[in-house]
């Protein structure tokens, strides 16, 4: 019931997103333990929004994110009155900062749900960062109960 519950919630998400970003949205995901299908009661909803023409800055974004928040507030108060205390935790990234790399896509690659893709793009990605981890010989490793990457330069 609570996977189901957050499901719902996300997919509302993801509508929202392609309301408030139009023609610019390139590609949302849902990450962490959400992506993975194992959310608590208190689990945030980790989000990656890939846009054209976000404007600059963090505080910029969030603010054009605000209006996302705004269209989903109906179901995350359908989540709590559930007893699921969640909220929204958006990366927001242009299509040139993605292909500049993070380290936060390092998890996306075996935990991220991929909600909306134009042309592919965000799969794509992934699978090239994937191939290129795998050529450099990085690994995933459980260490003291949690997943670590082994980077090699």
């Amino acid at each position: 019931m609570l996977v189901e519950l957050f499901q719902q919630a996300v997919r509302e998400l993801c509508e929202a997103c392609k309301d408030v970003y139009g023609d610019d949205l390139v590609s949302v995901a849902v990450f962490g333990s959400v992506g993975r299908g194992t959310p608590s009661p208190e689990s945030d909803i980790d989000l990656l929004v890939v846009a054209r023409n976000l404007p600059a800055g963090r505080v910029n974004r969030i603010g054009q994110f605000a209006a996302v928040e705004k269209k989903v507030s109906g179901q995350l108060q359908t989540l709590k009155a559930s007893g699921i205390s969640t909220c929204l935790s958006p990366v927001l990234k242009t299509p040139e900062e993605v292909k500049a790399g993070s380290l936060l896509f390092l998890d996306m690659i075996a935990d991220a749900v991929i909600l909306y893709d134009k042309d592919n793009f965000f799969a794509d990605f992934l699978q090239d960062f994937s191939l290129r981890l795998t050529r450099m010989g990085a690994q995933k490793i459980y260490l003291r109960g949690r997943w670590h990457w082994l980077l090699k330069s």
